[in-house]
């Protein structure tokens, strides 16, 4: 599915492991495409309605961990689809350009691979969740689990705890990035596959790369 075929926005998604830096760079791409005149929505998942934000907060808590991935994996298609309903569907077709940190890759790969929940299940229910709302690129920051790691320790402060997802053993990590890796192989058409090593600059340069020519496509 493709989401511009329906509206006149454009739909971007960033994925990838824990610290892998895809909080920086959606905000840097946002004030990139702001200084063009752009007019972007910058959202999140789980979240971005006070009743996703709700579900956010249970999953990343840890209070749905007991209830299994197969239940985290409905929470987060209920989350989605009010996001989508509510905030994602309604930007596009004002034309706006939609940044989402987070999408349905992400519960593949969490739920999925490491979770072992069914991935025809998952897609049953991103086609509830999304129904024609689709991203037509999404950016996966690739980056080792071991340096992903580092990062998210490096950044939280010592009041912080590990969410749900940042305290799981390493090799765990390791195992979704690679599952990632896999999604950009074999959707090649929607997603890219970004080296998320070296400096911010760096990063941003190969996403803005990828995203340009959408971009110029929409001026048109």
């Amino acid at each position: 599915m493709n989401s511009s075929a329906i509206n006149k926005g454009v739909f971007i998604t960033f994925e990838g492991g824990e610290g892998a830096g895809k909080s920086s760079q959606i905000s840097i791409l946002k004030d990139n495409l702001n200084k063009l005149h752009y007019d972007v929505l910058l959202t999140r998942e789980p979240g971005g309605t006070p009743g996703a934000e709700a579900i956010r907060h249970v999953i990343l808590s840890g209070g749905a961990e007991k209830l299994g991935p197969d239940v985290e994996a409905m929470l987060f298609s209920a989350a989605r689809a009010d996001h989508v309903d509510h905030i994602i569907r309604p930007a596009l077709e004002a034309g706006k350009i939609v940044l989402c940190d987070r999408f349905f890759d992400s519960t593949r790969v969490y739920q999925g691979a490491t979770g072992n929940v069914d991935m025809s299940f998952l897609y049953s229910l991103e086609k509830i969740a999304c129904d024609d709302i689709w991203p037509v690129l999404t950016l996966i920051l690739d980056l080792s689990a071991e340096e992903g790691m580092k990062r998210a320790n490096a950044r939280r402060s010592s009041n912080d705890i590990p969410d749900r997802f940042e305290k799981e053993a390493m090799a765990a990590q390791e195992m979704r990035r690679e599952a990632f890796r896999k999604i950009a192989e074999d959707e090649p058409d929607r997603c890219k596959l970004i080296n998320a090593s070296g400096s911010e600059q760096e990063v941003a340069k190969r996403i803005w790369k990828a995203v340009a020519p959408l971009i110029k496509k929409k001026a048109n």
